[in-house]
Formats: structure tokens, sequence, C-alpha cells
């Protein structure tokens, strides 16, 4: 039994998508005690920005023929995507920046897409495991707020998670995180606790449901 935990957000200390990750891990951790967790912090150590065209252009190349960077680009390939094949359950903790994907998710995602056990015309060797995304907002983008629409990251991250990975997905969404720390947000402090505490509790209610999972129990 084991769960896989990413963290992109560039900060380690006072990080919110952190706070909530933990939450759901401590809730999968109470069921599994002595489980074991593998991490992968990508924000603070992230992926290197040629693996992606080191490892598209070694998989056109004979093997015989590939330079040290293709060779090695094909191995953090194989490695991330056996972190994602050996764990039980899955979550990813995944802050929008500017409005998009983290610049460190989507390498990640672009580089396991290398790996021949998620390419293109076969069902991934990761399809029906449980996972949970959590992400978090600095504003609140939600339909009838004045920036709807401007976020362009998660329905993007549930179409690779959900659709193209074939996880089992839930998706917990904070916003407001700017509240408190950007002064125009202040008229909305009581809706951002509001929306923090909601979350909280979403996200225990996540990582018991995670734990039970059939695939993860």
């Amino acid at each position: 039994m084991s769960l896989f935990r990413l963290d992109a957000s560039i900060r380690t200390e006072g990080s919110t998508s952190r706070a909530l990750g933990d939450i759901v891990e401590t809730e999968w951790r109470t069921s599994h005690p002595d489980a074991d967790i593998v991490r992968r912090h990508i924000g603070t150590e992230p992926i290197p920005a040629t693996a992606w065209a080191n490892a598209v252009n070694g998989s056109m190349t004979a093997e015989a023929d590939r330079t040290p960077e293709q060779t090695a680009a094909a191995d953090l390939a194989r490695t991330l995507t056996d972190e994602l094949a050996d764990a039980d359950a899955l979550l990813f903790a995944v802050p929008l920046y500017n409005f998009g994907v983290s610049q460190h998710f989507k390498s990640y995602i672009d580089l396991v897409l290398t790996d021949p056990r998620m390419g293109p015309g076969q069902s991934p060797v990761i399809a029906g495991k449980p996972a949970v995304l959590v992400t978090v907002q600095g504003g609140n983008y939600a339909a009838g707020t004045p920036k709807e629409g401007w976020d362009h990251a998660t329905s993007w991250m549930r179409r690779i998670l959900e659709d193209v990975w074939e996880l089992d997905l839930q998706v917990l969404t904070r916003e407001f995180t700017l509240v408190g720390v950007n002064p125009a947000l202040d008229q909305f402090t009581e809706l951002a606790d509001e929306l923090r505490a909601r979350a909280e509790t979403e996200a225990a209610s996540h990582g018991r449901t995670l734990a039970g999972h059939p695939k993860a129990a």
C-alpha cells in the first residue's frame, strides 16, 4: 500500500496547496498508518526544462545513437512513471500561477507522456487509480465573478488526469488565498474565511475517500 504525492508550489513555508495536501495525506494516513508515501517536489526541485525535448528526440533515435542527454531524459521519464505506477493512490497539489498551469507541472506532465506506458494509443498504466487534485487560486474565478474564465489551469489539469491518464479523480479548489496578502482583496475577508474552512473540510473528506477506494484500500 502506498501513496504518491506531488507538490508543485514554489514555496515550502506558507503554501496553501501544501497545507491542503497535508490534510488529504493525514486522512489517508489514518487508514494506512504503515503505508509508504513517495514524494516529489517539482516546485522546488523542478524537472529540467530540456528533458521533454530530449526525450522526444531520443524516442525517434536508435538507442545506440542517442546522446547522453536523451538517454538521461528517457530514464527520468521512466522513473516518474514508475512512481505513479507503483502507487495505490495519487495526490497532486498544484497552485494556479498567473492564470495558468504551473510551468513545473506542465514540464512534469509532458515528460511522463513520453514514457511508452503513458503514450497515445493505449490505456495508461495508471488507468483507474484513485487520485486527488488540490489546486488553489489567489483570486476567485468562479462563475459570476468579474474574472470568470481567467482560470486556464484547472480544466487542462482535469483533462490530463481524468481523460488522458484515466484516473478516478476528485478535485478540490480553494479560492481567495491572497486575501490578507493583497490589500485590494480585504473586502473579501469574511468570504475567504468561509472558503478556507470549506476547503479544509473537503480536503479531509477527499482524503478519507481516497483511503477507502477499492483500488487503494
